[in-house]
């Protein structure tokens, strides 16, 4: 037996460190959500109603009862997991004495009892390979409403499982009702389906807020909102409600979904999008379009988390084999600038810079396109599942512009944005149709080509006697 381990069964012995003084007796709402001794507890909150601060406690008391053990908290991104669960957990090692060492570099936390919780996020390369088969005491799923399908995959394939070695192992959902009420965590939450065991709680009842209703009352002010508005009824009053506006790309699947290309009189041409990252990931995206429709289709996407350049060229060559586009464009940032220049090199296409300063404007002609029946993406694409996930921060919006949320970043929804921007569907004129003989259209239509062809022949005129006198012409 380690030294240290040794060491903490005496402090154990001496009552020194019970897993059982790892709660908060100020907050029965979210202390019941800790103590929940079920296999699946859910807590359903507004925000700043601190369903994190009881994760984080839940955690605890799971790492004390259970030496040595591993325990996974994962969010959307790694990057958002830091941000919501880093220094909480600090701040409880702090505030309970419990003497743990924190790693930055890999998002682990020690006890002095050998157990440790990771912070993952769901965009991490091999994210389900690195715990699929793992075996845990408790595991916590965190802002739950953002996930999108692969959620329930999470539960029941990898977390779900990995519980069962332990007779009080546990899986806890958390989140907020999200802006379009279907998925996996709405039917848990509002549904109530898959056994789980549900805790609703808001900001109204966080102790430790100086005054959440004055706050609320001054946030309505500043927005313009009423007690109806969708988005201060999902993040504040706790309900779910369809909430279109909250979303930056406003993508409906019975509005905008395609089956297949309709057919048109001649070829489609295309158009790629490049949005590069590392962190993030390598998104393209693949945009159909032709001069018979006024419509754009997004045929095609690319989605790769820390690929190397080799990688991102393969993907490219293979789409401009495959659909000879008029053009690329591309995130410049980085080393796009030097991938760029390769390509333009090898294929002589012409490769555009995504002109992002007018970020929001795009999205605007974006929204607009899908909201008149302009532009097209499969219902399972990766542009709908992520369209229904990016939201607008309202808290750091002004009157004069909105600000995107930093919660999920969707990479193929900038590549979408920088190939629909250089798709010329918008070019599209439709053949006017010759009006009904022995209609007054149809004799107002005779007499503008009589005068059209007229002008025609003063021009022609024209033109001939300023070549034969160019001092002449213009005296007619």
């Amino acid at each position: 037996m380690s030294k240290v381990l040794e060491q903490y069964l005496q402090s154990v012995r001496k009552n020194e460190l019970k897993f059982s003084d790892i709660q908060d007796l100020k907050f029965p709402e979210q202390n019941a959500f800790v103590l929940d001794s079920s296999r699946y507890p859910l807590a359903r909150c507004t925000r700043r109603a601190g369903k994190s601060n009881g994760f984080g406690m839940r955690f605890f008391r799971t790492m004390l009862k259970h030496p040595g053990c591993f325990c996974p908290y994962t969010a959307l991104t790694r990057e958002s997991a830091k941000n919501i669960m880093w220094g909480v957990l600090q701040e409880q090692d702090e505030k309970f004495k419990i003497g743990a060492k924190f790693q930055v570099s890999n998002l682990t936390m020690e006890l002095p009892n050998g157990s440790r919780l990771q912070l993952f996020g769901a965009d991490m390369k091999n994210f389900i390979r690195r715990l699929k088969g793992i075996k845990t005491p408790g595991a916590g799923i965190d802002e739950a409403q953002d996930f999108g399908p692969h959620l329930e995959s999470l539960v029941n394939d990898v977390f779900g499982p990995a519980i069962l070695d332990y007779e009080d192992g546990w899986l806890g959902l958390a989140g907020t009702p999200g802006p379009v009420p279907h998925g996996f965590f709405y039917e848990a939450s509002e549904l109530k389906k898959y056994g789980f065991s549900i805790h609703q709680w808001s900001l109204f009842q966080n102790p430790y807020l100086p005054n959440p209703k004055a706050f609320v009352l001054d946030l309505k002010k500043k927005k313009g909102w009423d007690d109806n508005n969708a988005t201060l009824r999902r993040e504040y009053f706790n309900e779910w409600v369809f909430d279109l506006d909250a979303l930056v790309f406003k993508y409906q699947a019975e509005r905008n979904h395609f089956d297949a290309l309709p057919e048109v009189r001649g070829e489609w041409r295309y158009v790629i999008g490049v949005d590069l990252g590392f962190n993030d990931a390598d998104a393209i995206a693949v945009i159909a379009w032709s001069d018979k429709l006024q419509a754009a289709y997004l045929v095609e996407e690319v989605l790769e988390r820390e690929q190397g350049i080799t990688e991102l060229a393969l993907s490219i060559e293979r789409l401009i084999k495959k659909y000879n586009p008029e053009r690329i464009v591309m995130d410049y940032g980085g080393l796009g600038k030097k991938i760029a220049e390769e390509i333009r090199r090898r294929y002589q296409l012409p490769i555009l810079a995504a002109e992002k300063s007018r970020k929001l404007e795009y999205i605007e002609l974006l929204n607009d396109a899908m909201r008149t029946g302009k532009f097209f993406a499969k219902k399972n694409s990766l542009f709908a599942s992520d369209a229904a996930r990016v939201k607008w921060d309202y808290e750091k919006s002004t009157p004069d512009k909105l600000a995107i949320s930093d919660v999920f970043h969707s990479d193929i929804c900038d590549a979408v944005l920088y190939a629909f921007r250089d798709s010329l569907h918008w070019t599209f004129e439709p053949e006017a149709k010759a009006p009904k003989v022995g209609t007054p259209e149809h004799y107002k239509a005779q007499e503008d080509e009589i005068i059209e062809r007229l002008e025609e022949e003063l021009e022609e005129e024209r033109l001939e006697r300023q070549i034969a006198d160019p001092f002449e012409w213009d005296e007619l």
